[in-house]
């Protein structure tokens, strides 16, 4: 890479952006991920001629001290010069480039440093509530005693229920050292617990062997942060150490992240000089950036590879899938990926706010542009078809001969699950009432608590059969399953 691109990737708080829009199943309370990258200049650096300054702008000024003079209520100046700026970015209808203030400032950094304030334990969509997941050790979760599957039915006071795992991450996720009260539910018992704020790091990578296939190292990477390459490189390491021979680097789900950790993690797969990616901002030719030594400090992958993707693996992810599919060769299977293939600059503006926006195209090796497209797989293949059937309300009580579009969606799911229901018509039938029995028998056997053998979808029951889903889902995978195929052939 060129001595004049390097230092513009170095330029101290600037950075570029690659934001999409997404919400996974499972996502850590601390946050979601982001896609970042070095930027542009100050947003002040921006240059307008005489007649612009003199004309345009002049009317701003004009508008913000007539409001000032003469508006019947006081109105505070942050409040008018944060609404000219939100005002201008909305104009440019990108929902990528915004302004950020405050907390979303905040937020922001947190998410590039891979690092947040938080309880410290990842949560699922459980129905109509959000439960936890998985808490992480040494954090205020595990200090305070969460457990899988405990249901946050409210936060601070107020309710939960139907709350998507995105905004229960944002209500719980705060300021170091400040206080969040979660109202639970374990099975029959009902609890409150108040938790303090911490930081807490997020492991972006996490790898394990094959259970059934030694020689085959399974890697998810959920975002692109700041210590993902670092994480990447002992992910690798240690999975040679216990016998893995080829890769499967999962990027389901994995909503981007900064574009140096792009950069950098997908130099390692890729033999110097092979281009990873190109960039083109306005008015200029496409720059791209080669693998070498500078982005991956020497650290090879020679080993074969195979890269997972599904319709929310965006802008990092997507770039790192793309050089691996066009410049390593590597097989890409799954889904038509999200398709973001713009840059975002953030700007830092002074007083705790930033601007970012959307500043240059990124495009693949060979100069396609994905953007609204995706990245499209070698080898297509989709999840089941009960990965896409419709939850229902878990927190109402369903029973014999009741009829609604909520059973319709409760006999879907038994059908999945193995417990068979005549007929998937909305009416709760005796075949039903014999289905849901015979889960509620075996999730007793299995220990799961709380529920009772009657025939009768309570709270409890609906829980248990989304948790048993989404269950099913995880251990039926023909994507990776399709992987490994391809890498022990």
């Amino acid at each position: 890479m060129a001595k004049q691109q390097q230092q513009k990737l170095g330029q101290p708080k600037k950075r570029q952006l690659f934001v999409p829009i997404f919400v996974g199943i499972v996502a850590f309370i601390a946050g979601i991920g982001l896609t970042l990258v070095a930027g542009l200049a100050m947003i002040g650096h921006v240059g307008f001629s005489q007649n612009q300054s003199r004309g345009s702008l002049s009317k701003i000024t004009s508008v913000y001290q007539t409001i000032k003079a003469n508006y019947y209520q006081p109105v505070s100046s942050d409040k008018l010069i944060n609404g000219a700026i939100n005002g201008m970015v909305s104009s440019l209808n990108d929902p990528f480039s915004e302004y950020l203030a405050n907390q979303d400032a905040t937020d922001l950094n947190n998410t590039i440093s891979g690092s947040f304030g938080g309880i410290g334990t990842s949560v699922k969509q459980a129905g109509n509530y959000v439960a936890v997941d998985a808490p992480v050790k040494n954090t205020p979760a595990t200090k305070a005693g969460l457990k899988t599957d405990d249901l946050i039915v409210s936060i601070d006071g107020k309710s939960a229920k139907g709350l998507t795992v995105a905004k229960v991450v944002a209500k719980i996720r705060g300021k170091i050292g400040t206080k969040v009260t979660l109202g639970l539910r374990r099975g029959s018992t009902a609890f409150t617990l108040t938790l303090t704020r911490a930081k807490i790091p997020v492991k972006t990578v996490t790898g394990a062997i094959d259970p059934t296939n030694p020689t085959v190292g399974n890697i998810q990477i959920t975002t692109f942060s700041e210590p993902t390459g670092k994480e990447l490189k002992q992910t690798i390491k240690s999975l040679r150490q216990k016998g893995a021979k080829c890769f499967v680097i999962d990027l389901r789900g994995n909503p981007g992240g900064t574009l140096p950790t792009a950069l950098e993690t997908a130099s390692m797969f890729l033999k110097n000089g092979q281009t990873i990616m190109q960039t083109q901002e306005k008015a200029a030719q496409p720059v791209k950036y080669v693998a070498s030594k500078d982005y991956d400090q020497g650290f090879k992958v020679k080993e074969k590879t195979v890269v997972l993707v599904d319709g929310d693996s965006a802008s990092a992810a997507e770039i790192f899938a793309s050089a691996l599919q066009q410049s390593a060769h590597d097989q890409v299977i799954g889904t038509q990926s999200y398709g973001k293939g713009t840059v975002q600059t953030v700007s830092d503006l002074g007083g705790n706010s930033e601007m970012k926006i959307t500043t240059a195209k990124w495009l693949q090796p060979d100069g396609t542009w994905i953007n609204h497209k995706g990245v499209t797989p070698d080898q297509k293949v989709k999840y089941p078809d009960y990965a896409y059937l419709s939850t229902f309300d878990t927190g109402k009580t369903y029973q014999l001969n009741q009829s609604s579009r909520a059973i319709v969606a409760i006999q879907k799911i038994l059908n999945a699950l193995g417990y068979t229901v005549d007929q998937e018509n909305g009416v709760y039938d005796q075949s039903m009432q014999t289905a849901v029995t015979n889960f509620q028998n075996d999730q007793l056997k299995n220990g799961v608590t709380g529920l009772q053998a009657n025939g009768i979808v309570d709270p409890a029951t609906g829980d248990a059969l989304v948790n048993a889903l989404t269950q099913k889902i995880s251990q039926n995978d023909p994507m990776y399953a399709k992987a490994v195929a391809v890498l022990t052939q």
